[in-house]
């Protein structure tokens, strides 16, 4: 009788727990939501959550926040979310390495991405691109990769960094052309710009956000995009895909998590925060001229954004394997 009694007041309680969770999320934000940012200011990924913070605070009815939380390549404030209280007023600006890369490339996280966070939707993606020194004498892709092959030893390709998304790319690009290009790391894209213009290096793989700038001006030259359509910043440059040599689309994706076991109450008005920030014209003709892809509304969701971390994690997966990568 005891025993029935004590199940029988377990599970009131846990009905009341639910029923004041359910009520709470109903009310959700009664006060500032924190967007935290796993880098450092200055960066993208910073410079998108500030972005996103007047339209989001107008759409919640409350302020919102950023909190840089910068470490071990965004594992620090990735970490710090998945343990967070999952209220809906903690939330991570997330990104492709730390969510979908690491987890493939190292041999342990203090966080697992599919089991820890509950996606909220996709902010935007930036394709990764092919970049090339003015002082190299090719225009496609295909030329790069018979020149290459015509190299003794192969030519270089610089990348922001070991297991960073153009070192994936590089390896996923000699795995499909048999090009033999040199992998050669930098640490952040700022030296292999300079080594590019200065002619030290012939190629480098960058995002497009970042490579803009030095085509615009001549100092270096794009010759394709690992993107699904061509950029309308680019419209002469043509995909990777359409050059037949690499089928995935490459490119750093953010958007918006929430701690695993928030109520789906909270999430879906986060999402229609979010949803409103990247439908803001100002927000969107900011982004664009970065060369980001911005995702209609119907795909800013959370279904979305767990499929799409879930296809970054076998492309990741598939490179990492190609290149033997490992972050360890």
């Amino acid at each position: 009788m005891h025993t029935r009694r004590n199940m029988i007041l377990g599970a009131a309680a846990v009905g009341l727990a639910a029923s004041g969770a359910g009520a709470r999320a109903q009310g959700f934000p009664d006060r500032p939501v924190r967007i935290v940012v796993p880098f450092p200011p200055g960066g993208n990924a910073d410079f998108t959550a500030r972005l996103l913070l007047p339209a989001m605070s107008r759409s919640l009815g409350q302020s919102v926040v950023v909190d840089n939380r910068a470490g071990a390549g965004g594992i620090v404030g990735t970490e710090a979310v998945a343990r967070a209280q999952p209220d809906g007023y903690t939330v991570l600006l997330g990104s492709t390495g730390p969510l979908s890369l690491f987890p493939v490339a190292k041999s342990s996280l203090p966080y697992d991405t599919l089991r820890d966070f509950a996606p909220i939707g996709i902010s935007y993606r930036v394709p990764i691109v092919l970049l090339v020194s003015p002082r190299l004498p090719v225009r496609t892709p295909a030329e790069l990769v018979a020149r290459s092959k015509t190299t003794q030893g192969g030519l270089s390709a610089g990348s922001s960094g070991i297991g960073s998304g153009a070192h994936l790319a590089i390896e996923l690009f000699n795995a499909g052309s048999g090009a033999g290009l040199v992998h050669v790391p930098y640490r952040g894209t700022g030296p292999a710009h300079n080594d590019l213009i200065a002619g030290t290096i012939p190629v480098v793989f960058d995002q497009l956000s970042s490579a803009l700038p030095l085509h615009a001006d001549g100092r270096a030259r794009i010759i394709a995009i690992a993107s699904a359509a061509r950029s309308p910043l680019l419209p002469e440059v043509q995909t990777l895909r359409q050059a037949g040599l690499v089928q995935p689309e490459l490119s750093t994706t953010l958007g918006l998590l929430a701690p695993a076991g928030t109520p789906e109450a909270a999430v879906a008005k986060l999402r229609t925060a979010l949803a409103a920030a990247m439908g803001d014209a100002a927000v969107r003709e900011r982004l664009i001229q970065l060369g980001a892809e911005i995702p209609p509304d119907s795909e800013i969701t959370p279904a979305r954004y767990a499929t799409v971390i879930r296809e970054e994690m076998e492309t990741s997966r598939e490179a990492v394997r190609l290149g033997n990568v490992s972050l360890d």
